[in-house]
């Protein structure tokens, strides 16, 4: 079946971030005591972050800091808002805004989906250029549904905000195994891992997939445009 809409990933996808949002979640962690690795906290990316922090709090031997889940997200928010707003590293990942109007221009509708919240997207789509309509058809974050990654839930809502009604019809394209499961569980027609991002090849290979590409800039020729 024909593509009628592709839902991007961001953060390792489309926006480069020098790894800032991992940087953020440790630091967030460390200030209330908890030393956690960068593996650690690659193996929950993707997913919605206060649910992330809540499971990497669980497997520290701090789990009585659970209660405070809500000041650690707080401040994990604040950090990244501060840092997509003024760190020198963060630009769209080379060929994504290119990739969108390739893709708007066969006719294809393009959406972003996301384990940030609403306020943290608002301040990376600004400061990137790309609050413009003419770019990006429609975006979705954890909070706005009532499950984030690996569920479907971010996907139906995409669909049913951009009157695409056939998941088949779908391409879902993102950097971690949570994007795959996503894509999979809403029964896209494509589901594509992004190995330049937090995830390698030999991680996202083991998950269900229909391809995996370096960049989003080979996505187009998948597609056959």
């Amino acid at each position: 079946m024909p593509i009628d809409l592709v839902i991007f990933d961001m953060a390792g996808t489309t926006v480069n971030d020098d790894d800032g949002v991992n940087r953020c979640v440790r630091a967030a962690l460390a200030e209330v005591g908890i030393t956690v690795t960068r593996e650690a906290v690659n193996a929950v990316m993707g997913i919605p972050k206060p649910i992330a922090l809540r499971r990497l709090i669980e497997d520290s031997p701090r789990r009585d800091l659970l209660g405070r889940l809500d000041d650690i997200h707080s401040d994990f928010v604040r950090r990244m808002i501060a840092f997509y707003q003024t760190d020198p590293s963060v630009h769209e990942i080379d060929g994504a805004a290119d990739t969108f109007r390739r893709l708007r221009a066969a006719g294809i509708k393009v959406a972003l989906d996301t384990g940030f919240t609403r306020d943290i997207v608002d301040v990376v789509l600004t400061r990137l250029g790309w609050s413009d309509d003419r770019l990006i058809d429609a975006t979705v974050t954890s909070d706005e549904v009532h499950r984030g990654r690996p569920h479907p839930d971010m996907v139906h809502k995409a669909m049913r905000d951009l009157g695409v009604k056939d998941a088949r019809c779908v391409a879902k394209v993102g950097d971690t195994p949570s994007d795959l499961e996503e894509g999979n569980n809403a029964g896209c027609g494509l589901v594509v891992g992004v190995t330049g991002g937090s995830h390698t090849a030999e991680q996202l290979r083991p998950f269900r997939h229909t391809h995996l590409i370096g960049s989003v800039r080979e996505l187009p020729a998948i597609l056959g445009l």
